[in-house]
């Protein structure tokens, strides 16, 4: 399966509790599309949700399923070509059609992104605390010594060690988990209301991870800030988030509380998804993997995208793309008209039952017979 999800499982010490604070973020029908040589490439189709001040909603899928283009479109950082449709609400204030001047004031001081490489969002010819110091200083009338001691502040915030002799180091000389954290303190420099975070922890070591994601909740804790947590590691989901949803073919396909999704799923892929994360407890077991590849985003099928993969699929898969509907336990929904049948399907293998060439059962065994 394309990418496939990762395999850790953080299991943090205070659960997500679900919060109950006002609407911060309402993205409702969100549409992006590039113009190619080759045709209209719909990299995000209708998706919408709403998030409350200090919620974490965790967006999983395979890569190309459109959950960084969607996090862009809420930056305004998509490129001109670009054609954004639908509404994207911040306290109140319409973000869609925003020029680039007029978004200045929101991105980096209401709504700060921590990107996936901290090499490439870091100057490696300026100091860890410059660089800092200057961000806080594009939104902030403050004299350098002020926006210094405010770097300072950040870096203590995000648990780096001597924080006053760190801010005087380049890139180069902190750690790859030291970068991150570097990064996510130049995220919160500004006090922003909403952190996306687009997969923080790929090529961090397990233990760094743990470190880095408990840094992200503890801010959330002392800022009241919601974040918006992007990752193929649906073990982070588990142990992190409020709200899950999962997108494939640039659409939401299901969506609820992160309790519901991963032990109730109404979507096939869903399912999938869990069948094919490695489980401690069928060792030995075979993982049971989508067969399969995502779908172009350029050639769209008339039905239900997940139609061509799904071993539920029928005539009635076919009848123009399924609607997000509300399914039978709660605030959960699913884009699929057979998710009443996965309701007496809970094992992944019930399901996704496929022959995998060249995989031997016993391999030691049938080693020994053939030195015989």
């Amino acid at each position: 399966m394309t990418g496939a999800m990762e395999t850790e499982t953080f299991d943090f010490d205070a659960e997500p509790a679900a919060r109950s604070g006002e609407t911060l973020l309402s993205v409702r029908d969100l549409s992006v599309r590039f113009p190619t040589d080759d045709g209209v490439v719909n990299a995000v189709r209708g998706v919408s949700f709403d998030l409350r001040r200090g919620e974490v909603l965790g967006v999983v899928g395979e890569s190309g399923s459109g959950k960084s283009v969607s996090s862009m479109a809420i930056m305004g950082l998509l490129p001109k070509n670009a054609k954004v449709d639908g509404s994207i609400n911040y306290a109140g204030d319409e973000l869609v059609g925003l020029t680039y001047k007029q978004f200045q004031p929101y991105r980096n001081n209401e709504i700060a992104m921590i990107f996936q490489d901290p090499m490439t969002s870091l100057n490696p010819v300026f100091t860890v605390g410059w660089q800092l110091a200057e961000a806080y200083r594009a939104h902030h009338s403050v004299r350098k010594q002020a926006a210094w001691a405010k770097a300072v502040e950040a870096l203590e915030l995000v648990g780096i060690p001597q924080p006053d002799q760190r801010a005087k180091q380049f890139p180069h000389e902190f750690s790859g988990g030291m970068r991150q954290r570097a990064i996510i303190a130049m995220s919160i420099i500004n006090d922003p209301q909403l952190i996306i975070a687009d997969e923080p922890t790929t090529a961090l070591d397990v233990t760094v991870q743990a470190q880095i994601l408990d840094t992200l909740l503890r801010i959330r804790d002392e800022t009241g800030a919601a974040i918006i947590m992007i990752t193929h590691d649906l073990g982070v989901v588990a142990g992190m988030v409020d709200r899950v949803q999962v997108m494939y073919g640039g659409t939401v396909v299901e969506a609820g509380g992160v309790d519901q999704v991963f032990e109730q799923p109404r979507m096939p892929y869903t399912l999938g998804l869990l069948g094919s994360v490695p489980n401690p407890n069928q060792l030995g077991e075979k993982l049971t993997p989508i067969s399969g590849a995502p779908l172009s985003l350029l050639h769209l099928p008339s039905g239900c995208t997940f139609a061509p993969r799904c071993p539920l699929a029928s005539d009635a898969c076919e009848d123009g793309e399924p609607e997000l509907v509300s399914t039978d336990t709660g605030d959960h929904f699913a884009r699929c008209v057979h998710w009443e049948k996965l309701v007496e399907i809970t094992d992944p293998h019930q399901l996704f039952q496929t022959k995998q060439l060249g995989v031997v059962d016993e391999p030691a065994a049938a080693g020994e017979s053939t030195i015989q």
